[in-house]
């Protein structure tokens, strides 16, 4: 069984499924792809056992080939090819050769059968379509609000949840909360599932800036993403995702907005005085004036000075900066909205124009 295919048709979709693979793994099999080829085409699959990525490319080759090869060295060996080469690609009981031009590499392969194939569950699940551009968007401005590796679980990834004509996504670590909100073009009865953090990161670099249609199946259980030629199944979080509703607030009266690079630019260079382990900066609001300070426990002082269009209460406010660089540097508008009650309420940070987008950050005592 031998099977021809250009370096570059093969390089981009194997970069995309290897990036699941777990290097180290008890079961020595998931360092390793699932190549199956049959009627042209090639499909490539990897898994972790929570997520499962497959991709179809087209090649022109005779008989059918199922087995399991390296994922890393088969990359290795495609990416030091020289450009537009063609490979081959030649099974032969369990080793497969890759041949092009003077270079050739014998590697062994484990049989395809013992693949752990994750299964796709059909049919109950609810379905929804949403292009490609959007959903990259919408994953960008909430992911970096996930929690990293918390003790409680159901934080470690994002709430997808789809209630009549809209898809809301939310993330939050406890501390900050970040929601983001489409219309559909269909109405759906209301439908959540929390997916795992890494799904949401290979999301991101797997979706292109495109109009193109994804095509997402909520079940119990499992999410399935379709696009391209990619076929994305993931587990999803086992858990209650806390009632975000009750932690975005409304009707916050001491609001301001303020260039976004400006603010952001005065924080990064007040952060770089702020106490390595809190990461604490003051807010402090009077008429007109935002002042941005920041002290460490060497007693050394930053101070950034912003006038704004501000003329409510005036207030002192503590917060971690990181969380608030965070927002500034993943959304992309030029304005943005800052809103407090008062100095012991969270802040609600929005974008003009858009009902849409909303972040929430708890204060801390400095």
């Amino acid at each position: 069984m031998q099977i021809k295919i250009n370096r570059e048709v093969l390089l981009k979709p194997l970069t995309s499924v290897s990036s699941i693979v777990e290097r180290r793994h008890t079961l020595p099999i998931l360092s390793n792809l699932l190549l199956e080829a049959k009627n042209n085409t090639v499909q490539l699959t990897a898994t972790d056992l929570e997520m499962q990525i497959s991709l179809t490319i087209e090649s022109k080759f005779t008989g059918e080939l199922s087995t399991t090869i390296s994922a890393k060295k088969l990359l290795d060996i495609c990416r030091s090819l020289p450009e537009d080469v063609e490979i081959d690609m030649l099974s032969n009981d369990s080793r497969i050769t890759v041949k092009t031009g003077k270079s050739r590499f014998n590697l062994q392969t484990l049989p395809a059968a013992d693949y752990p194939v994750m299964t796709k569950i059909t049919g109950t699940g609810t379905q929804i379509g949403i292009s490609q551009i959007a959903l990259k968007k919408l994953l960008k401005q909430v992911e970096f609000a996930m929690a990293q590796q918390d003790i409680r679980y159901y934080l470690n990834g994002l709430l997808l949840e789809v209630n009549g004509n809209k898809l809301n996504i939310v993330g939050t670590d406890g501390h900050r909360l970040s929601f983001t909100s489409t219309t559909l073009n269909k109405t759906y009865e209301k439908t959540e599932v929390i997916i795992p953090r890494k799904t949401v990161i290979e999301l991101i670099k797997l979706l292109d800036d495109s109009d193109n249609e994804v095509n997402i199946e909520l079940n119990a259980g499992q999410v399935n993403f379709s696009f391209n030629e990619i076929r994305l199944i993931s587990k999803v979080i086992d858990g209650k995702f806390p009632d975000y509703y009750r932690v975005i607030p409304v009707g916050h009266l001491n609001t301001f907005s303020v260039n976004r690079l400006s603010v952001l630019t005065a924080m990064q260079r007040a952060s770089i005085l702020s106490n390595e382990k809190y990461r604490g900066i003051r807010m402090v609001l009077s008429n007109n004036n935002l002042k941005l300070i920041s002290t460490n426990t060497e007693q050394e002082e930053a101070e950034e000075e912003l006038e704004i269009d501000y003329v409510k209460d005036s207030l002192d406010i503590g917060f971690n900066v990181t969380y608030l660089i965070d927002v500034l540097n993943n959304v992309n508008d030029e304005m943005i909205n800052f809103s407090f009650a008062d100095a012991n309420s969270s802040c609600l940070i929005s974008v003009p124009n858009d009902e849409n987008y909303k972040y929430v950050v708890m204060p801390m005592r400095i």
